[in-house]
Formats: C-alpha cells, sequence, structure tokens
C-alpha cells in the first residue's frame, strides 16, 4: 500500500508515528510524510531546520518527508499556540500538494493529536487527488480545550465543535485510539465512519552495553530495593501533586524509592516540593533517549501511571501504558476510564482513582508486600495482553487491512 502520511509532529520530534512509519516500511508498504519544521516541545525550530523554507528530507533512508514552514510554538501561550497551528494549515495547503502530485498515493492518513486542524491540509489533498481520507484521532476536540482550560469562552467552544464536525464530514474513515472515544466522536461525526485502533508500542532491545546513557547511580538505586517508576512528561496532566503526597506518605518505607524519568512544565515545582518536604524517596532522574528506557523499566518493582481527575483524561489510554505492559513489569495506575480498564482487563497490577491518593498509597503497600513471584504473573500477564493488543508489527498489519477495507467499501458505493 502506498501511503500519505500528514501530520504536524514527525521525527526528530518523538512521537509514535515514527515507528509507525518505520514498521510499515519494514513490512513492505511506500509512505511519503507531509509534515512541519520540528519544534516540539521547546517550541524552537530544532538546528538544522530552516524556519521558513520549504523543505525535502528523507526518514529511514526511503521516506520522503516534505516539511512545509511554520510558525513555531516559541515558549506556547494562546497566541503562539494560535499562529504554530494556523500556519501549519497554511503552509499546508500552499506547498503539499504540488511536492506529491507525482506520487501514486493509495490513501491519505493524518496522525491527528492536538490540534485537529492538522487534518485541513489532508482535506484539500483529497478533493485535488481524489483520494481515500483517514484520520487518526488521538485527542478529542473541543473536549480537551475544555479541560485544560485553553478555551473557555462558550461560544468559541461551539465554534470549534463546528469546525470538527465539518473536518468529520469530510472525512471517509476516522480512527479512534480509544474505544471511550467512539461516543464523544459520534457527537460529531456518523458512527459508521469510525473504527477502533489503537496505540501500539515498538519494542526496543534491552541495552546493557557499557555505553549505557543511564549513570552508575541510578542503576545502583534501580537494583537496590523497591523501585517504582514513573516515565513521561511531568507536566500539569499527570497529576504530580499526588505522586509528591504519596513520597510523603510512604516516608516510613525504607526501601521504598519513586523515580521520575523525564522533565516538563513541572519539574521545577517538583525539585521545591522534593527539598521542602525533605523527600529523600523521590528521585528525579532526567530524560533518557527512548532506547535506554527498556532497562530502566525492566529493573523496576513496578511502573506507575497517573492522570488528573478530568473527565477527558478518562476517555484516553496513556501511552506510556503500552510500553509499561510491553516491559513485563506489574503496573500501578491512578487513572479512571479507559486507561483503567485497559490495565485491569490485562490483570497486569493495581488500579485506584485519579488522585486519589489514600488509594495510590495502598495499591504501592499491595505490591510491595507481594512476592517477587506474584509480582512476576502481573507482569507476564500484561505482556502477553500487550502482544495480542498493542504490538506494533500486528498493528501496522491491521491498520493496512482496515484502510484496504475502507478503501474498497467506498469504491463499491460508487
Amino acid at each position: 500500500m502506498k501511503i500519505l502520511l500528514v501530520s504536524q509532529y514527525f521525527y526528530p520530534e518523538s512521537f509514535i508515528i515514527n515507528d509507525i512509519v518505520r514498521t510499515l516500511v519494514f513490512q513492505g508498504h511506500s509512505v511519503s510524510v507531509a509534515t512541519g519544521k520540528p519544534n516540539y516541545p521547546d517550541g524552537n525550530i530544532y538546528p538544522g531546520y530552516s524556519e521558513k523554507k520549504f523543505t525535502k528530507d528523507w526518514f529511514f533512508s526511503c521516506v520522503p518527508v516534505y516539511r512545509a514552514p511554520l510558525r513555531p510554538r516559541m515558549n506556547s501561550g494562546a497566541k503562539n499556540l494560535f499562529l504554530n497551528y494556523f500556519s501549519f494549515v497554511i503552509n499546508g495547503i500552499r506547498f503539499f500538494p504540488n511536492a506529491v502530485k507525482n506520487e501514486n498515493f493509495d490513501v491519505v492518513l493524518v496522525f491527528a493529536m492536538s490540534p485537529i486542524t492538522a487534518a485541513l491540509p489532508a482535506i484539500y489533498l483529497k478533493w485535488k487527488f481524489g483520494k481515500h481520507l483517514a484520520v487518526w484521532i488521538q485527542d478529542l476536540w473541543p473536549e480537551s480545550l475544555s479541560a485544560t482550560g485553553f478555551v473557555k469562552n462558550k461560544w468559541a467552544l461551539r465554534l470549534v465543535g463546528c469546525m470538527v464536525r465539518a473536518i468529520y464530514a469530510f472525512t471517509d474513515t476516522l480512527l479512534v485510539q480509544s474505544r471511550a472515544f467512539y461516543e464523544p466522536v459520534a457527537r460529531y461525526a456518523k458512527p459508521s465512519k469510525i473504527i477502533y485502533y489503537p496505540n501500539s508500542y515498538l519494542e526496543l532491545p534491552i541495552n546493557e552495553t557499557p555505553s549505557t546513557l543511564i549513570p552508575a547511580e541510578l542503576l545502583s538505586v534501580l537494583n537496590g530495593g523497591f523501585c517504582l517508576v514513573f516515565a513521561g512528561n511531568l507536566g500539569t496532566a499527570q497529576s504530580l501533586e499526588t505522586l509528591v503526597q504519596v513520597s510523603e506518605r510512604l516516608k516510613y518505607l525504607s526501601e521504598f524509592r519513586l523515580i521520575l524519568v523525564g522533565s516538563g512544565s513541572m519539574l521545577s515545582w517538583i525539585e521545591e516540593q522534593k527539598v521542602l518536604k525533605k523527600l529523600d524517596n523521590l528521585v528525579l532522574a532526567g530524560r533518557f533517549p527512548s532506547s535506554e528506557m527498556p532497562q530502566i523499566f525492566s529493573r523496576a518493582a513496578g511502573l506507575l501511571v497517573t492522570l488528573k481527575r478530568e473527565e477527558i483524561f478518562a476517555y484516553t489510554i496513556p501511552s506510556k501504558v503500552q510500553a509499561y505492559l510491553a516491559a513485563g513489569r506489574p503496573v500501578i495506575a491512578a487513572l479512571d476510564g479507559e486507561g483503567a480498564r485497559v490495565i485491569e482487563e490485562a490483570n497486569a497490577g493495581l488500579t485506584c482513582p485519579a488522585e486519589d491518593v489514600d488509594g495510590l498509597v495502598r495499591c504501592i503497600e499491595t505490591l510491595f508486600q507481594m512476592s517477587p513471584l506474584e509480582r512476576e504473573k502481573l507482569g507476564q500477564s500484561g505482556r502477553n495482553y500487550f502482544l495480542k493488543h498493542f504490538e506494533m508489527g500486528r498493528q501496522c498489519q491491521r491498520l493496512v487491512e482496515i484502510l484496504e477495507s475502507q478503501i474498497n467499501k467506498k469504491g463499491s458505493e460508487k
């Protein structure tokens, strides 16, 4: 299959879509990418890339990557984000059609993280070339705008809802990353268009060579005591206040260490809390490349995921859940909705409601009291679930099957 991928974010920005493209190519499919200039998450155009010029480079040596100029996110803020989103739409419509006019692709696939407006250049490509358009929805608009407080005006939210309805109307196939997305997406689109297609995870080998970037001190901490690892963005959505309170409550467990791997907007606040509350059991490890994460996960007694208590977050499965399940370690989750359901269905660990400090403390104490054999059983159950539902090779095959089926179905209706 020949796929034209439209995504505002792509390599060297770190997102699941990079591994999806790599896997599709490995399986024998042809992929071209229409994207913007990399500037996420820091807000500045990456070194080696020009902000203003339309450029072409290569990914994985055989994937052409067409990059439209855009206004970088800068230091975020509503104005900067609007200009970032708007510039991708305008320049995507301006440059992408001419760039791909000689490529005989079968389908236009949109990787639709925020903003959903990234689908607008793809709609133009669908119209211009008469191709099937599939949008893989990663975030719910307008719900996420309301939940994060980015847009508070009710009339503005209704206007965004009208735009979402129009985008979905022009789309042939809507892929949703969570089963809980069905209902909110169906408010703006025909249910017959909606197909569940989850995020997946590309397993990486455990690197234990002397060239590892993980400091010896951190490896020593992981190898001793009872360590829980929280990996990923340290931002407002992750309910880090809950983790600080849990660390304070569990000071009495001398063997317990909570290791936060990552960075984000809340890092400085956590550093302050660690000093203020004398949280010696809270370890701020910093960021590491994805290639280093398997050996961190493999040494943990358990892997931790938390989100705030917001309706929008109950719809989603945090992307780290797939990576945690693949690691074969027990998962402790303070989540509502779909994320908790997956962990419970997989029998992969222990769950409690989002922001439930008492419940999370109990989950950690329960895991601490388990034998190594009991923990191993939870981890293996989660890994078996991962192999069945989230392994990237299998899921990429299913993606192609879905797209081919939808294209054929659309063709038979003409």
